[in-house]
């Protein structure tokens, strides 16, 4: 039997082409970087050597195959090795047979058992697929750029040429997420699973690195010593949750880190969804006009003072301090709103166009809208949020900092330093997080005791979960009419925290 694209008729339920695939003809599937030969050695030697399935479904799924007949053949075999069904020759044929959209099953199954049955042509089969899938991606991108090109507009509407069509930059961010979907898909098998051996000598190369102070051996300094210490800095991949009670400053220390970090011209991705980029931009200079003083050490511009009418000695320092932000990598999206999706969209588009991106901040998780699914309570679609942030984390491979609220309970109890138990829906938002950071003041619950024994400003930065470190709390110093959280660590201590990161 001849096996080509036509010799299958998919039903409206099943047999479709995978997903990537619609838009390309039988005519076009001889163009594509297609192996038919390696797809028929693999299903051969699976239907002769079943045992063989582990080492194949971890890396194949159906849309890897072309031939529409060889697909349907191993979408099969993968039903039946998920449901725990022996894979055999029989079983094979009988659900061919019965689906009725493939002529002669016995004799296509015979074809195929009886060649190709080599195991050492296994693996490179395999490999075959996987970069022949790769390839079938890029070009679908492509095409579906050049479509969109064609039918959107770099023509400003109600110019001559014009066409209905999306704006250049809603075609630029769809280009950029078509190109990160087709390249984040493996080209070649990746091998996941190693032996104790070889993770431990990656183990030992970090460590001599973090011995010898080597850049980029430790993570991604915030520039306060206090917190450095703590962490050895944000590590790539991993979601920071910081969560506080209203008014605890939990936006003004986030905006601080990015500042931090953007003066090392490391980019930072900010998602304001209370804020709008504005609000954002104000406290930015507000926070920056807290270096500036008179010589008897009074400030020249307050924060209150800024929003007023200032004096020309005023203006000039407030000018020099947009002049010193000007030039600093941070981006802000201020859309209300957002879902996961969009969210993930977007930073896709900012890491494409920066590929240093060093920060991704999400103010914050309550205001994050999740789709409306039958069935799911709210604290579900909470989990499934952190779980999606999460992974956006580990694929753009940047520390993601995600702001939460703090349960009211808190306000009921005596102590009112926070628990991981006052996060907000927190069952799932602890589990997922690999940090977690709550903010505690004591001169916003107990302002006489705390000017009594002199903690008036202190901010306890709790570190209440870390996968990778110990927890206990840092002490920082708030300054209110600047939205400005200092460090009063000593500085012998100072000394030791990690300078690395700085270039990451």
């Amino acid at each position: 039997m001849s096996i080509g694209a036509n010799a299958i008729t998919p039903s409206p339920s099943e047999g479709s082409p995978p997903r990537g695939q619609a838009q390309i003809s039988a005519d076009e599937l001889a163009l594509l970087p297609g192996e038919v030969e390696a797809e028929r050695r693999i299903l051969g030697i699976l239907l002769k050597h079943p045992e063989q399935a582990d080492v194949v479904l971890e890396s194949l799924s159906p849309e890897h195959f072309v031939d529409p007949v060889l697909r349907e053949i191993f979408s099969i075999i993968t039903l039946l090795y998920n449901s725990g069904q022996r894979i055999s020759f029989t079983q094979v044929y009988t659900r061919l047979r019965q689906s009725g959209r493939v002529a002669e099953p016995e004799a296509l199954l015979a074809g195929l058992t009886d060649s190709f049955t080599s195991l050492a042509e296994l693996l490179p089969s395999v490999e075959v697929l996987l970069e022949n899938h790769a390839r079938r991606r890029l070009l679908l991108a492509a095409r579906e750029i050049q479509r969109l090109a064609m039918e959107g507009t770099g023509i400003e509407p109600g110019q001559p040429g014009s066409v209905p069509g999306a704006s250049i930059a809603a075609l630029q961010a769809r280009a950029q997420a078509l190109i990160m979907d087709a390249t984040s898909v493996r080209g070649s098998s990746q091998e996941d699973v190693y032996d104790l051996l070889t993770v431990l000598n990656r183990c030992y190369a970090r460590l001599m690195e973090r011995y010898e102070g080597v850049e980029g051996a430790f993570g991604l300094s915030v520039r306060y010593p206090s917190v450095d210490l703590m962490t050895t800095g944000f590590k790539k991949k991993d979601l920071i949750i910081l969560a506080a009670r209203p008014s605890m400053g939990k936006t003004s220390l986030a905006l601080n880190f990015a500042l931090n970090v953007a003066r090392r011209r490391i980019p930072v991705l900010i998602f304001s969804l209370e804020m709008d980029a504005e609000q954002i931009g104000d406290r930015l200079v507000v926070s920056e006009l807290f270096r500036f003083r008179n010589d008897d050490g009074s400030y020249i511009v307050s924060g209150s003072e800024y929003n007023g009418k200032l004096t020309d000695r005023q203006l000039e320092v407030v000018r020099q301090a947009y002049n010193e932000l000007f030039p600093l990598p941070i981006y802000i999206v201020d859309r209300r709103g957002l879902t996961v999706a969009e969210i993930r969209a977007k930073a896709r588009k900012v890491k494409a166009q920066h590929p240093n991106l060093g920060l991704i901040i999400i103010d914050y998780l309550q205001l994050i809208r999740a789709p409306a699914i039958p069935g799911r309570t709210w604290a579900m679609q909470v989990g499934d949020i952190v779980r999606e942030l999460r992974e956006l984390a580990g694929e753009l491979d940047v520390p993601l900092i995600l702001l939460s609220q703090l349960n009211r309970g808190v306000e009921a109890r005596e102590d009112k330093r926070p628990l991981l138990s006052d996060l907000r829906d927190s069952g799932n938002i602890e589990e997922f997080a690999d940090v977690v950071i709550l903010l505690y003041r004591d001169d916003y619950y107990n302002p006489a005791k705390a000017r009594e024994e002199g903690t008036e400003g202190q901010v306890e930065v709790i570190f209440a979960k870390q996968r990778r470190g110990r927890t206990g709390k840092a002490i920082l110093r708030w300054i209110p009419e600047f939205t400005r959280f200092i460090d009063e660590v000593p500085a012998d201590l100072a000394a030791q925290a990690p300078k690395a990161g700085e270039a990451n």
